[in-house]
């Protein structure tokens, strides 16, 4: 060992004398039970109300009324007109029926919701909604086709949708086009590969 190392070495411990161990008893406490619950409780309430909005976005408010007797229509950019021309005309097999008649607003909002979600999961494509045209509806006539109206456009698996023809219902009912599956697009390849 060099002159320097034992130099090194003596000033060290000459420096460290007055150190002295810490006790076993002056552990700081990082971990508050009682207060981790209420972290996680609250965190777990917040989840929960994040997912309530989740569960079903459809708004209740800013809802333009329509009249009983007026068509409603949208269509997405990019649709071409045959293929809203068809959904107009009734053209499309309709798989999903949804009647709304005697359920309130929150009752319709969530059977529109959970019935676009299932139908566009199994690879429906269009489907009919059957609102009635409400003409005696309070606080506003054609209350439920309004919200549909207003509704159907906020969901993205809604590509277009039209007042019915009179055989479906006419004013009371609205034809639904949903946009395809990625499944069934997969499906669709496949088969034309084959032809």
């Amino acid at each position: 060992m060099s002159q320097f190392e034992h130099d090194d070495i003596d000033s060290f411990f000459a420096e460290m004398q007055d150190v002295k161990p810490i006790a076993s008893d002056d552990k700081a406490v990082l971990h508050d039970p009682e207060k981790a619950l209420a972290e996680k409780q609250k965190r777990a309430a917040i989840k929960l109300s994040v997912r309530e909005k989740l569960a079903n976005p459809l708004s209740m408010e800013g809802v333009k009324p329509v009249p009983p007797d007026d068509f409603i229509h949208f269509q997405q950019p990019g649709i071409q007109d045959g293929v809203f021309k068809k959904l107009r005309l009734g053209k499309y097999p309709l798989e999903t029926n949804l009647t709304l008649s005697g359920k309130t607003l929150e009752q319709s909002r969530d059977l529109i919701y959970s019935t676009i979600k299932s139908s566009h999961e199994r690879g429906v494509r269009a489907l009919l909604i059957k609102h009635g045209t409400g003409e005696n509806s309070k606080p506003f006539p054609a209350l439920k086709k309004s919200y549909v109206n207003h509704w159907l456009r906020e969901l993205d698996e809604v590509i277009a949708y039209h007042t019915a023809q009179p055989m479906h219902g006419g004013f009371g009912a609205t034809y639904v086009l949903l946009k395809k599956h990625p499944q069934q697009k997969l499906i669709n390849r496949e088969k034309n590969k084959k032809g």
